[in-house]
């Protein structure tokens, strides 16, 4: 099958009129109920050429959905690069070590990879498991709760700060510099005025952890930040830059996608509750839960990158230059799963794509498991039974999957 495009010049072989993927893709009809819309983008465009994202009119956008195709994508970075050219948040410094292909990026991950190692984590899950009781504890009794904002959003946050060793007075701020980074409030389609927000936003990151550096040089600890801050890079020590944008990226990272993941699966569970009902009951399963509803619901639904070398795939030349926009979300609902549209706590060999693939696996992959792991078991043990209000409607934002409220009651 060939690749198509949006603008009604579709292959003759299946000409697929006026749909367009991207549109779909980044529908809220597709947010709220990914899997169906996916299915329609890779039987209807597997490859799809749409106008590019990049605004400069010399390059196409192409849109990847199909599980071998994003595989080798997300495995082939010398061809789908995700440098710099392929995204911009605003950040004023590379984002370390995300936007660094191979080889220069296995230097920096041979550095980061042990801070977020199994090892690592365990040694700090009583930790979590603590904070996650208090952070219960503040409205358990109420019989009701916005899931979202007081469970979810400060789950994570929480652990992050604490990981970092930054105060945790500073997560207000640091919540809005997320927002204003991944979900500028700006209208629908106003691109720049979205782009202005992301960079004063990456500005005052900059000037934030400029701040957050110099002070561990000084007075060093024995936190993430200040251990990344004395640490050795290929027998040196990390440049300013350096070290401003692997902040910048732990930031990003470490406040938003566990929120989005959490907000997906509880919703799941409250509107299943047989499902719901089998983790309280056989909690040995929930290893296995995480990974299928890390499939079926797929938070991070699409990352970016940008090609470097000629490629043709599915009879589709991509050219140097084009902005990729390569669909997690579509490929874990693919028929490389067996009854891909069932939820199967029980599913046996789920590689699914949800942390990535390839050198640019996610960092933090050991670090979320663990969180939302135990984020789930507590609160299971202290409200076990739990569900959304008669009438009310879950909206979550496209691309990724973050509820804007979720409340819940038992």
């Amino acid at each position: 099958m060939s690749g198509y495009r949006t603008d009604a010049v579709a292959t003759p072989a299946n000409d697929i009129g006026e749909f367009d993927p991207m549109s779909a893709l980044f529908s809220m009809e597709a947010a709220a109920d990914p899997l169906p819309h996916y299915a329609i983008i890779r039987e209807r465009c597997p490859v799809a050429k749409t106008p590019s994202m990049l605004g400069d009119g010399g390059s196409d956008n192409w849109l990847l959905s199909t599980y071998e195709d994003v595989m080798w994508a997300l495995k082939h970075p010398e061809v789908f690069s995700s440098s710099p050219e392929a995204v911009n948040v605003g950040q004023e410094h590379n984002l370390i070590p995300l936007q660094v292909d191979p080889p220069e990026h296995a230097k920096y991950r041979r550095v980061l990879d042990p801070e977020f190692s199994p090892k690592r984590m365990a040694a700090i899950e009583d930790d979590v498991r603590t904070l996650v009781g208090e952070i219960i504890d503040r409205f358990v009794a109420d019989g009701a709760t916005d899931f979202h904002e007081e469970f979810a959003t400060p789950v994570p946050s929480t652990v992050f700060l604490r990981l970092m060793g930054m105060p945790q007075t500073d997560l207000p701020q640091l919540l809005q510099w997320r927002d204003d980074t991944i979900r500028p409030n700006v209208e629908p389609g106003d691109m720049q005025g979205a782009q202005r927000i992301r960079e004063a936003t990456g500005r005052a990151i900059t000037q934030y952890f400029e701040a957050s550096i110099a002070l561990r040089r000084e007075q060093p600890d024995d936190n993430l930040l200040s251990r990344i801050v004395h640490a050795e890079v290929a027998g040196r020590s990390f440049t300013d830059d350096e070290l401003l944008g692997i902040c910048h990226l732990l930031m990003l990272a470490g406040l938003d996608t566990v929120t989005a993941t959490l907000d997906c699966m509880i919703a799941y569970l409250a509107r299943n509750p047989e499902q719901r009902q089998l983790l309280v009951d056989r909690p040995e399963l929930l290893d296995g839960a995480i990974e299928e509803m890390l499939r079926t619901e797929t938070p991070v639904a699409v990352v970016a990158r940008v090609v470097k070398q000629e490629h043709e795939m599915r009879g589709c030349v991509l050219k140097p230059g084009d902005s990729v926009t390569i669909g997690i979300g579509p490929a874990n609902g693919d028929e490389e799963f067996t009854d891909p549209m069932r939820v199967d706590f029980e599913r046996d060999g789920n590689r699914h794509l949800a942390f990535g693939a390839g050198p640019h696996r996610c960092l933090g992959s050991h670090l979320a498991r663990m969180e939302l792991r135990i984020a789930i078991e507590e609160f299971h043990k202290r409200i076990p039974n739990y569900s959304i209000p008669d009438g009310v409607e879950i909206m979550y934002s496209p691309a990724i999957r973050q509820a804007f409220g979720l409340p819940l009651q038992w």
